[in-house]
C-alpha cells in the first residue's frame, strides 16, 4: 500500500508560478513511475507529467516547456515535486499524485487526495 498526500496549491495569478509536493509513504524509487494529474470540473482526468524510477521524465503537450517535474534524489527519496510556470487559467484543475507499481505490465495505481490550483486575475 502506498499513501500519497499532496501539498502547494493556491490561488495564482495568470503568468504565475506554483510548486506541488507529493510525500509518499514509502521511498519512490520502490514505485515503477510517479506521476501528476489534473481533472477540470466537468472533465476527465488527464496526464500532466510522470518520472520514472529511472528518472525520465515524461509530459503532456500542454504543459511541454511551463511544467518541470522532479523528485528527491536522496537514496531514501519520498517526495516528487511538479514546478508549475506561465500557469494559464486553463490549468486550472484539482491536481492529483499518482504512483504506479507495474506486476506483468499492468500497473497498481494509488491516489492521493488532490490539491486545488486555481490559475485567475
Amino acid at each position: 500500500q502506498v499513501q500519497l498526500v499532496e501539498s502547494g496549491g493556491g490561488l495564482v495569478q495568470p503568468g504565475g508560478s506554483l510548486r506541488l509536493s507529493c510525500a509518499a509513504s514509502v521511498s519512490i524509487y520502490s514505485i515503477d513511475v510517479m506521476g501528476w494529474f489534473r481533472q477540470a470540473p466537468g472533465k476527465e482526468r488527464e496526464l500532466v507529467a510522470t518520472i520514472t524510477s529511472g528518472g525520465k521524465p515524461n509530459y503532456a503537450d500542454s504543459v511541454k516547456g511551463r511544467f518541470t517535474i522532479s523528485r528527491d534524489n536522496t537514496r531514501t527519496g519520498s517526495s516528487v515535486y511538479l514546478q508549475m510556470n506561465s500557469l494559464k487559467p486553463d490549468d486550472t484543475a484539482v491536481y492529483y499524485c499518482n504512483a504506479a507499481r507495474y506486476f506483468s505490465n499492468s500497473p497498481i495505481n494509488y491516489w492521493g487526495q488532490g490539491t486545488q490550483v486555481t490559475v485567475s486575475s
